[in-house]
């Protein structure tokens, strides 16, 4: 007989469980219309995925890598947005300059900057590929001063609006993938300009429907690594 009362409790539990579950799903849906059952699976899937390690995470690991940095290199990890429901991040030296968010922020080709001697953020800009202007993105790219660190994640689209010009300047950077990146594509870019260390990293998935994880867009792509701190 205890056997039967602790199975029937069991089930009562996983029945809540159930009913609360499919209750907040219902309120999300009503707090957004637009909002998708589809999308919400992703967005589970994609929070499970990026949540941190804290087993690695260890005092002095930034950022949530599995190590920490050499001496005193500075840590990054950056990862693209994935479908258009959850945005991008970047995390420089320990500090979130740009927070996973979910509802559409951050769309398009998102930039930091970071003084490569000291490791202030020096400024963060947002360009959607879109409905946007690449006029903008031109600007911004242009008033990026000498010795700066220059840090790039992509959300949803990231190059409807791109032109030469835009594409020059990012390759100025050391960009190889840039002349590259088209509708959808998911890409991560780590450089700078005329920077000491001249240290690059960058990955690019392809939108293909044949190969995409989420239906009409790629997986979600990630890169970590130390970049070496300029000693005088």
């Amino acid at each position: 007989m205890i056997y039967v009362r602790r199975e029937k409790c069991k089930y009562v539990f996983m029945l809540a469980a159930l009913i609360i579950s499919v209750s907040l799903v219902l309120k999300l849906l009503e707090m957004n219309p637009e909002l998708t059952a589809s999308q919400l699976v992703v967005e589970e899937a994609l929070s499970v995925q990026l949540k941190p390690d804290h087993k690695d995470d260890g005092p002095k690991s930034k950022c949530g890598l599995p190590e920490p940095c050499p001496g005193k290199d500075f840590a990054f990890k950056i990862h693209s947005g994935a479908t258009n429901s959850v945005g991008p991040q970047i995390c420089f030296d320990g500090k979130m300059i740009i927070k996973k968010d979910t509802r559409g922020n951050w769309l398009g080709i998102n930039i930091a900057v970071i003084n490569e001697k000291t490791g202030e953020h020096i400024k963060t800009g947002s360009f959607n590929m879109w409905t946007g202007s690449v006029e903008d993105l031109i600007e911004f790219l242009k008033s990026i001063e000498d010795g700066s660190l220059v840090l790039i994640a992509t959300f949803d689209d990231p190059a409807t609006k791109l032109n030469d010009e835009a594409r020059a300047l990012i390759a100025e950077l050391g960009s190889s993938y840039i002349s590259k990146i088209k509708f959808r594509d998911n890409w991560l870019f780590v450089g700078g300009k005329k920077t000491m260390t001249q240290v690059y990293f960058e990955q690019h998935m392809k939108n293909d429907k044949g190969t995409n994880k989420y239906e009409n867009w790629p997986e979600m792509i990630e890169i970590e690594g130390c970049i070496p701190r300029v000693i005088e």
